[in-house]
């Protein structure tokens, strides 16, 4: 991996590990662990929609800054390409432990766009995997002089039982690390009331690991009997660059240029995703992608849910309502699907939410029966990487009449008229049910 090479794009790129290490293979399990359950890797070998807007979008998030307006446009980069996924390979960062992904990627031409069938699997989905818990370290946790005070349902289901024969039950555990570095810990059952307690060595490991209050760790016990340990650093503002990392403006130029120019040559191109510094995916299944485009129904005013990981790794629902679809910045990214859904959320959380997502982040949930399209939409014209099929704003009104066997109106289906709106911005299907027909 060469943080140097023109190809490669992203957030600031990690410090490039030893060449012993490059050829270490990251355990996957603990990878996903530490990644989030809500983290998706594409296939090796499938067809993948990147957008720059939201690679740009995670620069901005790792840096602190916004895209400033003198940055170049570059015109000829489509807000969105769709990519032969040649390699990912998962990594951590040598001191942070942060994970991070790193995926080459290949602009296909029309032709292979055309040509290509949409891939079955949706992508990887984060293995989490099952008797494993996660933390947010306190005070008291992080304390040079105490203890990681363990919850107790959390030391039963992952930690080898104690012997409580024992005045006082203990033992020793061993755990490995994203690096495979072996870490001993004490674990004590003390205290009044009584408490599972790390001990003896717990203070190297926070040391070791500059861990403070609100980072968090996690520990699992996975299949072949052995127990693993991640960590998670809370998000902090960057207010020190290091003189090695590129400024901001140079990191968006660069993604931007090296994008468009690989979009240009159909040549590989090299980036990383830092799922937990970016605020979302940018790089998506091609099938996820024309499922939510081509196959959801949305429209202003319908409700819908969105998943959310929270503390301690769990995931949660979150209702809103969408209030527009529109270009996030009809400036810069014309036509683009990259957050074009502006939504509202019902909870007093609403802050916390972001204001627009994109059509495959979401649910849409509908309070009537959806009519199966008579028409299904083919796309009959070769892709270019932008989707230059939807160039512009195609409407097409198609109104069939249509008759049910009696069966059909037992079942409490009636005569219905449906009207298919296309348009570069969202697709939607509406049936409107008419009486006495």
């Amino acid at each position: 991996m060469s943080s140097s090479s023109a190809a490669s794009i992203g957030q600031p790129p990690p410090p490039a590990p030893p060449p012993e290490e490059e050829k270490k293979c990251l355990n996957s399990e603990l990878w996903h662990a530490c990644a989030g359950p809500l983290v998706c890797l594409p296939t090796v070998g499938t067809r993948v929609v990147y957008f720059p807007q939201g690679h740009s979008e995670q620069v901005a998030a790792s840096t602190n800054k916004e895209v400033d307006g003198h940055i170049p446009n570059y015109p000829n980069l489509p807000p969105q390409l769709i990519c032969q996924l040649h390699d990912v390979t998962m990594h951590a960062d040598v001191e942070t432990d942060e994970v991070y992904a790193q995926m080459t990627l290949q602009p296909l031409n029309p032709q292979e766009q055309n040509d290509a069938y949409l891939p079955a699997e949706m992508g990887i989905m984060s293995k989490q995997p099952t008797n494993y818990f996660c933390k947010t370290l306190t005070a008291s946790d992080t304390s040079t002089h105490g203890g990681f005070s363990v919850p107790r349902r959390a030391a039963e289901r992952v930690f080898p039982p104690l012997d409580f024969t024992q005045q006082p039950p203990a033992q020793e555990l061993i755990a490995r690390d994203i690096h495979d570095v072996e870490w001993k810990f004490r674990h004590i059952f003390r205290g009044q009331p009584k408490r599972h307690l790390l001990t003896t060595g717990w203070s190297v490991f926070v040391s070791a690991k500059r861990l403070v209050a609100g980072d968090s760790v996690l520990f699992i016990w996975n299949e072949k009997n052995q127990l693993l340990l991640g960590i998670r650093h809370a998000t902090r503002p960057q207010t020190v660059m290091p003189s090695s990392v590129l400024s901001s403006d140079s990191m968006h130029i660069g993604l931007l240029a090296a994008a468009a120019h690989a979009a240009a040559t159909n040549s590989r191109f090299t980036i990383f995703y830092n799922p937990r510094a970016s605020p979302t995916e940018f790089v998506i299944p091609l099938s996820k992608y024309i499922k939510a485009v081509f196959h959801t129904r949305i429209s202003v005013g319908m409700r819908f849910r969105m998943l959310f990981e929270t503390e301690e790794s769990s995931v949660r629902r979150y209702m809103g309502t969408i209030t527009e679809v529109s270009d996030a910045d009809p400036v810069r990214w014309p036509s683009s699907y990259w957050r074009s859904v502006k939504v509202g959320w019902d909870e007093s959380t609403a802050g916390e939410r972001p204001p627009r997502v994109s059509l495959w982040e979401i649910e849409p949930l509908t309070t009537f029966p959806m009519y199966p399209s008579l028409f299904p939409l083919r796309v009959k014209h070769p892709w270019y990487s932008g989707l230059a099929a939807l160039h512009g704003t195609l409407q097409m009104l198609m109104l069939v009449s249509i008759t049910l066997s009696p069966k059909s109106l037992l079942l409490g289906l009636f005569p219905c008229i449906i009207a298919v709106s296309i348009s570069r911005d969202c697709i939607v299907e509406q049936s409107v049910r008419v009486m006495g027909f």
